[in-house]
């Protein structure tokens, strides 16, 4: 071990370094929204997943988090220069994760883990502020501030779960040093050029910045943030704003990049919650138009080599460089921002899509092990080292318990039929009470689900339930009294409770079959319900498999359960047999996999289906 690790070690032994959480008050920010939230983006440790995505939200914590390399967050702090350009950002993204999955658990080993780190790397940080892994003649180049942003991030992650001040003070120190060093100012340093991709990877440092203001209500990091939106329109700039506002579209937006220019988008939706400039909802509303329609990958990504490209070009095999974690994770979290905002639901469906399909399929569930980019044509290249994507998925992974239950106008609103054990409080005239939820089902294996609501004693009370955008013969039955609801609309059951009433949630699932479009023409995928599903070769040993396979229309398929198909330590228990009939051949079998469980043994898995057209007997 090298001695500076010693020296913290030697620290943290002895006490002399403090991280007792229950020593501290949790923080509060000091700047609100001026925008009310419709939906809060509020974490609580009463909010235990237990089901499809409970198991894969702990693999992620005891498969990736736990076993995260220390040293390769670190090194780059510690003995400078780093070996990658942007290596310094592993360990914010790091310490964003885990303090959230901490918030959620209370995993004592994280907890040991999360102080070890944040104790060595604010040892790393300079007397100016300074905590980037570059040498003081390549200060501010290349990717050091994209460095020093996901410093905030962990660090402001770390300070809301702990209330440690050194946390709070290494922020600021951050940020005092960045707004000294770019701005309008004579002697300071133009931000555009300070970062790669047309400026984007520097000024999207906008985001935790708004951030740190919030927490500070320090007003120069909110006028620093405005001068990097100024800085769009500078010479060279990406213009973001102003492009998004006049073409609509974002692959017009500086280079393209999509990881960038969607975490400086981010930053702009935090900018309209704080001042309310509806520009820049315009600017956000217009840039998730355009993706969804044009941009969108059926798992809920984007991305072709890391950039937006052309109209409805999808190419989805390992040569694309399709799917960057880093894009699939700043999309769900562009859209829980904007579903926080608005409570639209157009929001939530994406963040559904998103989670159970392309989120999770970039983590191998029987190692921990991530995929940079991950195809829906081919293996997933899972692997176990530090790199940017690697970081960015577990991050997103860590938010999922944000994402199943919360309150819609301040309505207790379940959102997801996964198992889950949940806990909250209504206030009704003037009590505050406690209430809690819990939750027995097997979504997505079936579309059933018991909710236990569990109360002190008898209230009026209003509990909203979501009708997902693909479920159909939405059902919920309480004493006797059945609700019923369209798709993509919420229910609202308004009554007196008592404790231990029972509601008896059934709805289909449908299967439907998507076309390959313009990037796959002959081929089709099928989806069922929220997943999409995709053909495993380790599953499927059968020779010339899509030999005279059918495109398969209505009436000429059926989708049947056959989980005996699955191997031995198959991580997930779901598993179908498409069986496709024609007129003039046998009917034809595959056996599919959610895509987000697809490729984990390492075999070839595939979402397109090639078919010939000509053998449908239609």
């Amino acid at each position: 071990m090298k001695p500076k690790y010693l020296i913290v070690c030697f620290l943290i032994c002895f006490n002399i370094i403090n991280t007792d959480v229950g020593a501290s008050v949790v923080p509060q920010q000091k700047v609100q929204y001026v925008i009310p939230d419709a939906f809060p983006l509020q974490f609580s440790q009463q909010n235990i997943l237990s089901g499809y995505l409970g198991s894969r939200y702990f693999q992620n914590l005891n498969n990736r988090l736990l076993k995260i390399d220390e040293q390769g967050l670190l090194d780059g702090f510690l003995n400078r220069p780093g070996k990658q350009r942007w290596v310094g950002e592993h360990v914010g993204k790091y310490l964003e994760s885990a303090a959230n999955t901490w918030t959620n658990t209370q995993n004592n080993p994280l907890k040991i883990q999360m102080d070890r780190v944040f104790n060595t790397l604010i040892s790393a940080q300079k007397p100016d502020g300074y905590l980037g892994t570059y040498l003081p003649e390549n200060y501010w180049t290349s990717w050091d501030v994209w460095v020093h942003k996901y410093d905030i991030y962990g660090l402001l992650a770390y300070y809301r779960i702990t209330g440690d001040q050194r946390a709070m003070d290494a922020a600021i120190k951050i940020g005092d040093l960045l707004c000294k060093t770019f701005g309008d100012e004579q002697g300071q340093k133009n931000i555009l050029k300070a970062g790669s991709h047309t400026g984007m990877a520097a000024t999207s440092v906008l985001d935790p910045m708004l951030d740190l203001y919030m927490w500070t209500a320090d007003k120069k990091y909110l006028e620093f943030c405005k001068y990097i939106i100024r800085s769009y329109d500078f010479a060279g700039g990406p213009a973001i704003v102003q492009t998004l506002l006049k073409d609509k579209q974002v692959n017009k937006v500086g280079n393209a990049k999509a990881y960038e220019m969607l975490s400086n988008i981010l930053g702009l939706v935090k900018m309209y919650r704080l001042t309310g400039d509806k520009n820049l909802l315009s600017v956000s509303n217009n840039a998730f138009d355009d993706i969804i329609s044009k941009r969108l990958y059926i798992t809920g990504t984007s991305s072709d080599h890391e950039h937006f490209l052309a109209d409805n070009i999808l190419k989805a095999d390992t040569a694309a460089h399709m799917g960057e974690g880093c894009v699939t994770t700043t999309w769900l979290q562009f859209n829980m921002q904007m579903f926080s905002i608005t409570g639209n639901l157009k929001f939530y469906n994406e963040i559904e899509k998103s989670v159970y399909n392309h989120l999770l399929g970039a983590e191998n569930p029987q190692t921990g092990c991530v995929s940079y980019y991950t195809p829906l044509m081919g293996a997933k290249p899972y692997r176990c080292n530090i790199t940017c994507c690697l970081s960015s998925i577990p991050r997103g992974i860590s938010l999922i318990p944000l994402i199943n239950y919360g309150r819609i106008n301040n309505i207790p609103t379940l959102l997801m039929y996964e198992a889950a054990s949940i806990k909250d409080s209504i206030e009704t005239g003037k009590e505050k009470l406690n209430i809690g939820l819990e939750i027995k089902s097997e979504f997505p294996e079936n579309g059933k689900a018991s909710i236990l609501v569990k109360l002190p004693k008898k209230m009026k009370a209003a509990l909203q339930l979501r009708v997902p955008v693909w479920a159909t013969n939405f059902t919920a039955v309480i004493n006797g009294k059945t609700y019923t609801g369209q798709p993509n609309q919420m229910i609202k059951i308004d009554r007196y409770w008592n404790n231990n009433d029972a509601i008896s949630v059934s709805f289909n699932i449908p299967v439907s079959i998507i076309d390959g479009g313009k990037s796959y023409p002959g081929y089709f995928a099928i989806r069922r319900g929220p997943q999409i599903l995709s053909v495993d070769r380790s599953i499927n040993t059968i020779p010339n498999l899509f030999d005279n396979v059918v495109y398969p229309t209505a009436g000429k398929y059926k989708l049947l359960e056959t989980n005996s198909k699955l191997p031995t330590g198959w991580i997930g228990r779901q598993c179908y047999t498409l069986q496709l009939f024609s007129n003039r051949n046998k009917p034809k079998e595959l056996a599919l996999v959610p895509y987000a469980d697809a490729s984990q043994t390492g075999a070839e898995a595939l979402v397109w289906i090639k078919s010939d057209k000509s053998t449908t007997g239609n």
